[in-house]
């Protein structure tokens, strides 16, 4: 009887240890499908109202996007993302944000001969995320995303529910802007025409969010930038002329425009919101030329980081009362350091405060 007992419960610690074998090999795979993102989603701080950040380490999902061709609209890039990073089980329901931004940037050196990088990212009132991605191939960088442009809806909050963390990742894929660590910096800029990019080959397929991600994670320089660019098919995201501005840490520096379907370059230190390509003419509306006559102005032989901060400053929208009604604001404004593998990030023409980011720290990679 008792040798009965002991096989009963030999085969019912056998079963028990099976059961419990079994959880952890399910939860061992769910968290290597699943563990980076939640780990990223766990990241997300809020900095101040309508202002975040998130640090994002490991495969984000590029190679695959890549690998299968890219995508010519927004909305399949929306919904790349939410199957990639559900693996199928959720499918993008948002609906983007389609009016016209404008910008500011210029490109100069400090008294020590580094390479200074300012630029203003000019819109509505919004909710911006600041973004610090690590990506498992390709280099590290820092960027900013409009929140509003991920197309959640006006109550969403990246730091809110677990669904609503999990929604911030898409950020990924629509940079506005970012430095990486070779020094590259690259910017999207409304071109202020109504010619969009809608390139038709045989190559995979970007929207300009998507090249601004591309050229994070895998271009070092200017030169390897336009050389990636030229690879894949552009197509404007949100149905609007859009420019680069491309620099790095060696101070070359261009914009990026796409005319005839048909990648032009242009040196520039200063880009706004007007074509500089000479087969487009006179072109663009008041207010950027007179934020590039501006800032043309400012631009000395040397400029500190102080005194870029100021040039940004001066062309900041609360400098240009609108009279339609409508309301404009400097979102937010970086002075990038490549030299450092750093900058200054301000919020909401806030120019008497700035964010440090770094690419370099062991510890924080966001102090105020």
């Amino acid at each position: 009887m008792s040798q009965k007992r002991n096989t009963v419960g030999r085969i019912l610690f056998g079963i028990f240890l099976a059961i419990v074998l079994l959880l952890l090999l399910g939860f061992g795979l769910l968290w290597l499908n699943f563990g980076r993102f939640v780990t990223a989603g766990r990241s997300i701080q809020k900095l101040e109202d309508n202002l975040y950040a998130m640090e994002i380490k490991g495969d984000y999902g590029l190679d695959e996007f890549l690998e299968t061709g890219g995508a010519d609209t927004d909305t399949k890039v929306g919904q790349f993302v939410a199957s990639y990073l559900s693996h199928g089980l959720y499918a993008y329901q948002g609906s983007l944000a389609r009016t016209p931004f404008g910008c500011s940037t210029l490109c100069v050196r400090n008294q020590d001969g580094n390479v200074l990088f300012g630029r203003n990212y000019d819109w509505e009132e919004s909710t911006a995320l600041i973004l610090h991605t690590v990506p498992k191939n390709g280099y590290e960088s820092v960027s900013a995303c409009c929140v509003d442009f991920l197309g959640f809806g006006e109550n969403y909050r990246p730091d809110g529910s677990v669904l609503e963390r999990a929604e911030a990742l898409a950020a990924v894929f629509v940079p506005l802007d970012g430095m990486n660590e070779k020094g590259l910096m690259v910017t999207d800029l409304m071109a202020g025409g109504t010619e969009k990019a809608d390139q038709q080959t045989d190559k995979p397929d970007l929207t300009t969010t998507t090249a601004l991600r591309l050229l994070l994670d895998r271009a070092a320089t200017v030169d390897e930038a336009v050389e990636l660019l030229g690879q894949y098919d552009m197509h404007s995201s949100l149905d609007f002329a859009h420019h680069f501005a491309i620099a790095d840490a060696s101070g070359k520096s261009v914009a990026v425009e796409y005319i005839n379907n048909e990648m032009v370059v242009t040196e520039t230190a200063l880009l706004t919101n007007h074509y500089l390509a000479p087969q487009k003419g006179e072109n663009g509306g008041k207010q950027s030329h007179l934020r590039y006559d501006a800032l043309k102005k400012r631009i000395g032989k040397t400029m500190e980081k102080e005194e870029v901060a100021a040039a940004l400053e001066s062309v900041a929208q609360k400098n240009y009362p609108r009279t339609d009604g409508t309301i404009r604001k400097t979102v937010w404004s970086w002075v990038y350091s490549p030299n450092e593998q750093a900058a200054e990030f301000f919020f909401n023409e806030g120019f008497d405060f700035s964010y440090k980011v770094s690419l370099n720290s062991k510890d924080k990679w966001i102090r105020k």
